[in-house]
Formats: structure tokens, sequence, C-alpha cells
């Protein structure tokens, strides 16, 4: 499901963070390729990363020339680039939007955790970019629900997964009242990057609410591995993850027929490493996106 796969870290630059604007400027040439546009048809590119005032966004995309709205939501970066784009799209004020992220591990676990060659982690190196149109042949996306930050309490940096299935939950509990649907009337439910842990939170809470995930939800950091063969302990995390994992596997199944009608629901968590270090606890955010093979109310 990935259109490149690349053995070198660096991307043949000189540095990690260079490497993850290289990242950025491959995926969103292959997705104009794709899509058979020039940046000059762009409207607007929104997108971002972890680093530090996003610099492997900005210093990746300043060729391009392109409107540029820089996002910072964690990992739930692309998720909401494709709320924000699709609202732009739906209220007229443009026809085409590119909504990317972008994580590498390398640069993620040197700024956020502890020095990289500890290998503790399993952040995965990845970037996906998806153009937003006003005309095509889909997928569509069909609803939109912005999260709310969501805190609990939770201290430990190293544990993503409880810090953000809260946020998680209170987004996809709105998403289900306000649409008045539930889990049965889609096909799939994708959080990311919850991991195994952050996943279970999730289906508990909702147990707790006389509510059943067990038939169609799933989560990024789950999907993006084999946790077995490759050694992924509780799973994947980044932003690339689940920006990977949207733009091969569940849009190509869309496309494919092998569902109709999904929830992605990338997850992040807002802290920084001063935050940390003060022993502030971290914040979830989670932003829901429903993508259908055909248009709202068609069968």
């Amino acid at each position: 499901h990935f259109d490149l796969l690349c053995t070198d870290s660096f991307f043949g630059k000189d540095t990690w963070e260079q490497a993850e604007s290289a990242m950025q400027q491959e995926a969103l040439t292959r997705a104009l390729e794709k899509g058979g546009l020039t940046p000059a048809e762009l409207d607007y590119v929104l997108a971002g990363d972890l680093l530090n005032q996003c610099i492997g966004t900005a210093f990746g995309l300043r060729d391009f020339q392109i409107p540029f709205f820089g996002l910072y939501g964690a990992c739930s970066t692309m998720g909401e680039s494709l709320a924000l784009g699709s609202l732009l799209i739906s209220g007229g004020h443009a026809r085409t939007a590119a909504c990317m992220t972008s994580s590498h591990y390398c640069t993620a676990e040197r700024q956020y955790r502890m020095p990289v060659p500890y290998g503790s982690q399993r952040t995965p190196t990845a970037a996906g970019c998806c153009i937003l149109g006003d005309q095509g042949d889909g997928p569509y996306i069909t609803h939109v629900t912005c999260g709310k930050i969501v805190d609990m309490g939770i201290t430990d940096v190293n544990n993503m997964g409880a810090a953000m299935a809260p946020a998680a939950y209170d987004t996809l509990s709105a998403l289900f009242r306000e649409t008045k649907t539930g889990p049965g009337d889609y096909d799939l439910i994708v959080t990311g990057d919850l991991g195994a842990l952050g996943h279970a939170i999730v289906t508990d809470l909702f147990r707790r609410d006389g509510v059943d995930l067990s038939r169609n939800y799933q989560d990024c950091g789950l999907l993006l591995y084999d946790l077995e063969k490759q050694d992924m302990h509780a799973g994947g995390s980044g932003c690339g993850c689940s920006a990977a994992v949207l733009n091969g596997y569940l849009l190509d199944g869309l496309r494919q027929g092998r569902w109709r009608r999904l929830v992605f629901a990338p997850t992040g968590a807002l802290l920084s490493p001063t935050s940390s270090f003060q022993g502030e606890s971290v914040p979830g955010i989670c932003h829901a996106v429903v993508f259908s093979a055909g248009k709202e109310g068609e069968t």
C-alpha cells in the first residue's frame, strides 16, 4: 500500500530533519502527479509535523509556492488537515486543497523522549498526502467532527495510548450523537495512533455505555506493522502513522469496494518537552472524518 519505501533514514540528506522535509516534498509531488495537477492548481496546502515550529513541513513545502496553513494537532494532524480542507471546499472558499503530514522516527524521538540509540520506542517514519477537490468520483468526505481537548491527568509521556484514548472516546461519541448513527452504521472505525493499550481503553469506555465496538474497530498504530513479526510492542505512533494508513490502506479499500463507509479518527497528544519537564499532564485531541465510497444519500 506504499508508493515508496526507502532504506536510508536520511533520505539522501545530511540530517534527519532534512529527511523529513524531503519526505513531505515527495508525498506532495506524488499526490499531485496522481491527481494530474500542478502546484499552481492547488488553492491551499494544510500540513504540519511534530517538530518545533513545524520545520519539517515549512522547509519541505517552501519551494512549492502554494498558499499554506501550518497546523499542529500532534498525531491528529492528518485528521485536522482533512477536516479544515473539506470545510474550506464545502464553504466555497477553495476548489482544491492538499492535506498532509509526516513523522520521522529519529527526529521525533530525539525531540520528545530519550536518546535515539536507546531504541525503546516504535515511532514510524512515514508521510502521507491527500488532495481534496470539489469534483471527482470519490471517495468522498461526508462528515467532520472536530474534537475538543480532553485531559484525564496522564503524566507518563511514554503512555500516549492512555493519554489520547479519552479524546477518541469523546469525539466518536459526539459523532455518533450528532449524526444519530452508531458503530453498526460504518464498515470500519479507525482511530490512530492509540496502539494496543489505547485501543483497549476506547473499547472499554464504549462498553461501559453499552456500545460494542468489537466488530469493526481498529487503530492505525495496530495496522501499520505486523506487531509480532516486526517487534512493534504496542504498535506504531507518530503523525505519519495514521497518514500512511489512510492514504494507502484505507483509501485503497474504499476504492476497491472493501468498505463503503468508514470513520477515520486520528488522535494527538498535545504536549511538549517543556511541559513534560515541568510536570504537566498530557492533553489529548481527536478529529473524526467520515469517508464514503459514494455521495451522501447514495446506496
